[in-house]
């Protein structure tokens, strides 16, 4: 019996998971500060913590994200495209499309029957399409972003969001709030916005079933209805939709030890 541990730092979150052989036996979420390693060390010591563990029971660690770099305990860093498509893949292995929005970026990748990565495109040069996206609008509209999805699905409406730059969007959805329309029609035309841009970044790659949405805005039910609607095919979400990335990072440390162990790298 080995534990092992991913660990995703995001731009908006760090996550993470703690794995015994195939079994998630932990995994926590926190918000990321200005001090990156830090919080990577404040969700570690969660996640232990809810296993029981000190971080010296842990055989192997490895680190993804925008701040993998920042996870100096880890015995290695892995791409979280690869993460994600492994630990979507551990979840739900009819996969072969997902979709994952986090706070700074959003990515379509398309995996095989055995989980391997077939092609992806990937969104990280405008706030445009992701969570920080959602963030601004729903401060321009006084919501909680917890809010967003149920406003969303009661819309009979939605609003036109023309603009694909944030500031831009922000100033349309202020102007069309003062043209009298409905919170609920702007929060579903900005969640069909976000839903057009990333079915537009995807269709290269293509949209195969079963199409699996991760990453924070994945909780977001306006959102995850305004993408099965472009792309006219259901979704489906895993429980917890933010910590694929961590779950794919502790499935590769799991394989990295067992491969270090066969030929006598490690001692148990």
């Amino acid at each position: 019996m080995i534990h092992v541990a991913g660990i995703d730092v995001g731009a908006g979150t760090a996550k993470t998971v703690i794995l015994r052989d195939d079994t998630v036996v932990s995994y926590s979420i926190v918000k990321v500060t200005d001090n990156v390693a830090k919080v990577a060390e404040i969700a570690t010591e969660e996640a232990l913590g809810k296993a029981g563990l000190s971080l010296e029971n842990l055989v192997y660690i490895v680190s993804t994200g925008y701040g993998r770099s920042a996870v100096s305990y880890a015995n290695k860093v892995s791409s979280e495209i690869i993460c994600h498509a492994s630990g979507v893949y551990f979840l739900i292995k009819e996969a072969r499309t997902i979709i994952d929005i986090g706070t700074q970026d959003s990515k379509v990748i398309r995996i095989d029957e055995s989980g391997r990565i077939i092609n992806f495109a990937m969104n990280d040069k405008c706030a445009a399409g992701t969570g920080r996206f959602l963030e601004v609008m729903a401060s321009a509209l006084g919501l909680k972003l917890d809010e967003m999805g149920p406003s969303s699905l009661g819309s009979r409406n939605p609003c036109p969001i023309s603009s694909t730059c944030t500031v831009f969007a922000e100033s349309e959805v202020i102007t069309l709030r003062a043209q009298g329309r409905t919170v609920n029609d702007l929060v579903a035309g900005i969640h069909k916005g976000i839903a057009t841009r990333v079915a537009i970044m995807g269709t290269e790659i293509g949209f195969e079933r079963e199409i699996v949405f991760t990453g924070g805005v994945a909780k977001n039910s306006g959102v995850k209805k305004a993408l099965e609607d472009v792309v006219n095919m259901t979704i489906l979400t895993p429980v917890e939709p933010q910590i694929t990335g961590a779950l794919g990072a502790a499935l590769i440390a799991k394989a990295e030890f067992r491969s270090l162990r066969s030929k006598g790298g490690v001692i148990d």
